[in-house]
């Protein structure tokens, strides 16, 4: 069986904490986030780009549905879907084990930075019409995600 994205997550962990630490040192906080985020985000924006079309679904809130699921994997997320549409998927994220794990690590401001930072690129992968709102993340400390997927146009894809 393969690897769940929880536990790529934890090894990877064990190498960009570190390594963002060092460039947090060497560049300071605001320039090596920056970095960072230019640098995942452009790995991450490919990866949407790619599932969206292995998936081939014109369907958005099936699309995302099935991506969240592979990220719940192995008790990751505890999640309430409250819309399900052609041209929506909107969920409440109400545990977290990624957030979890990096609150445990004493580095919630990472995990955010690594993991919750993310969604927005590979929102951006699924094409130019879809957009994702999220206003709090349980890494920053809220009580839930709140998760909104949108086709902007309500067009099919």
């Amino acid at each position: 069986m393969s690897t769940s994205v929880i536990e790529q997550a934890k090894i990877q962990a064990q190498v960009l904490v570190p390594l963002v630490r060092a460039l947090q040192a060497e560049l300071g906080e605001a320039r090596a986030n920056a970095l960072v985020r230019k640098a995942l985000g452009d790995l991450y924006r490919g990866f949407g780009e790619e599932f969206w079309k292995a998936k081939n679904e014109s369907d958005l809130g099936k699309a995302v549905s099935s991506a969240f699921r592979a990220y719940a994997r192995d008790d990751a997320l505890a999640y309430d879907v409250i819309e399900q549409s052609h041209d929506a998927f909107a969920f409440d994220v109400k545990r977290c084990a990624y957030a979890e794990f990096y609150k445990a690590l004493g580095e919630p401001e990472l995990g955010f930075l690594l993991i919750c930072t993310a969604d927005f690129a590979t929102a951006e992968g699924f094409g130019p019409d879809v957009r994702l709102t999220r206003t709090q993340t349980i890494m920053q400390g809220a009580d839930h995600c709140d998760f909104r997927y949108r086709r902007d146009d309500g067009g099919a894809r």
